[in-house]
């Protein structure tokens, strides 16, 4: 493997807290790896922060699901700690051990401007230490609905740019289960999903497809590309949503259609859309 090399000015602490430095300091072939993998992830949100830092105002920015926030961390180190201004990033993580341990080693690291919140994503929205807009919000790996969680934080945040990577979708393969007799009696495209393998596959892409369609309604300009990079992980798929306009008439309506085509109407609830649109398009 290639040699990685560390970035100026890094905290070296970090990445022994981290485990991609052992105690000593020392890089092996796992470590190497995973330094990469930090890197080429950095290198997708740096652009999206450096549109903000030109802002008249501190940037903030919201990390859902943020485990161990390993992904905060990182972004701090690389990017927030420069910065001579209020900027902040918050770390939200239902387990308070993980929120604890994190609160450890920010104040460990004299990382003053991260905060952690053991909230749920309904307790976060509403919750007063949180600001009423956001600037950005990842969610990475966050697993099945903690996803589309995310994106309604992200919605009601009114956030300008929103970096998702979707884990273990289960709940509409779960619906395209007990409507699969049904819709196999009614179209033929449904042979695409009627066996229990092709089921998980196309639930998992169906729901990306429709975060999509709910990101534009609401007025976002999305990309989706690979993570490149994550080996560990089977789940490799980047959405990058950024906000440039108002609601999306067409992709409203695209969302419903594509809900109707596959006879999961009941779900038109997850994937919410803007109040303007929804008399429009029949989402109650």
């Amino acid at each position: 493997m290639a040699e990685i090399e560390i970035r100026a000015g890094q905290s070296i602490e970090l990445l022994k807290a981290l485990h991609i430095l052992t105690r000593d300091g020392k890089m092996n072939q796992d470590s190497r790896r995973k330094l990469k993998q930090v890197y080429h992830l950095f290198q997708f949100i740096e652009p999206l922060l450096m549109q903000l830092a030109g802002q008249e105002r501190p940037i903030s920015l919201v990390d859902h699901g943020a485990g161990k926030s390993y992904l905060g961390f990182i972004l701090y180190d690389l990017f927030f700690r420069q910065r001579a201004d209020d900027s902040v990033i918050h770390g939200i993580e239902t387990r308070s051990e993980l929120v604890e341990r994190s609160r450890e080693l920010a104040a460990k690291l004299g990382f003053d401007r991260m905060q952690f919140h053991p909230l749920s994503v309904a307790e976060s929205i509403v919750s007063g230490d949180l600001p009423q807009t956001v600037d950005v919000v990842t969610a990475l790996h966050a697993c099945d609905t903690a996803t589309d969680d995310a994106i309604s934080f992200a919605l009601k945040k009114r956030a300008r740019f929103i970096v998702l990577v979707p884990c273990c979708q289960a709940e509409l393969a779960a619906n395209l289960r007990r409507q699969k007799a049904r819709t196999l009696a009614r179209d033929a495209l449904a042979e695409v999903w009627r066996h229990p393998i092709h089921t998980r596959e196309f639930g998992s892409h169906l729901t990306n497809v429709l975060r999509c369609l709910q990101l534009e309604a609401h007025g976002y300009q999305v990309s989706v590309t690979e993570l490149v990079g994550w080996e560990h992980s089977m789940k490799n798929e980047l959405i990058i949503a950024s906000g440039s306009g108002g609601p999306n008439r067409r992709a409203a309506r695209r969302l419903q259609e594509v809900l109707a085509s596959v006879g999961l109407e009941e779900m038109e609830r997850r994937f919410w859309l803007p109040e303007g649109l929804q008399s429009e398009t029949g989402v109650a």
